[in-house]
């Protein structure tokens, strides 16, 4: 078993053609760990939207590859590559992403109706109480705060059990007191689950609650910081740019 989650080998993205053509990602390679939590910052333009682009299948590359576990996300058919995205992929948008007509519950299990699977009732407990809705499942989304329907969000993407869990700025919503919740929540569900959680983010205090920070910058990797702060971060991004 491949010890990385989810990895990429020499990614290139390339948008438009001939004269026009702008290169979002120069060469990538990084593999990202079965367990932690790994963080991706850069400044405006670095490539943060294509690299979580590329890596959750979204976007196919124009050369390399990205590999979930031993799948070659680039080989798959798109009826295929849809299936692994809703099977083996958890996301969390910074919007949430709620259906306003749908309770929590139906919120949460919708990736498993789509899929036409029964939801496993242990499991399903298990997150509803990890991410502390209980007695909200009735509930709509326009009747919970931002916090809470990112935690719905959150319960959502690991309700099938995901090898990983991709979020985009899923804080960048959120005051200061919910964001830390929920980051809070994504830490413990990789220190105390297992789960494998790569996160953009353009703020080093959501940053900081990684296990390692990946930096981008002109769409090249611009290094890593393990163990960060937000002090730490803050500083490795003012030496790579405007931010």
């Amino acid at each position: 078993m491949r010890a990385d989650a989810l990895s990429l080998q020499a990614v290139r993205k390339v948008y438009g053609t001939g004269g026009g053509a702008v290169t979002a990602l120069h060469e990538v390679t990084v593999g990202i760990r079965r367990g932690t939590f790994t963080a991706v910052m850069g400044p405006s333009g670095s490539g943060k939207s294509t690299f979580l682009h590329c890596a959750s299948g979204m976007d196919r590359p124009t050369s390399g590859r990205v590999l979930l576990g031993d799948t070659d996300l680039g080989a798959l058919k798109e009826a295929k590559l849809t299936e692994v995205r809703r099977d083996r992929i958890g996301f969390v948008f910074q919007a949430y992403n709620l259906l306003p007509s749908l309770t929590v519950l139906q919120n949460i299990t919708l990736p498993l109706r789509l899929a036409g699977r029964r939801a496993d009732q242990g499991w399903l407990r298990e997150i509803v109480s990890r991410v502390g809705l209980d007695g909200r499942l009735d509930h709509h989304p326009a009747e919970l705060s931002g916090g809470q329907q990112q935690r719905v969000a959150i319960a959502r993407a690991l309700v099938a059990r995901p090898e990983v869990v991709l979020a985009d700025e899923p804080t960048g919503a959120l005051d200061s007191r919910p964001a830390h919740q929920v980051l809070t929540l994504l830490r413990s569900i990789v220190d105390e689950m297992g789960q494998t959680v790569l996160m953009v983010t353009h703020d080093p205090v959501a940053a900081s609650a990684a296990h390692s920070v990946l930096f981008l910058a002109d769409g090249r990797l611009a290094g890593e910081l393990v163990s960060p702060t937000p002090e730490k971060v803050a500083e490795r991004m003012t030496r790579l740019g405007e931010w």
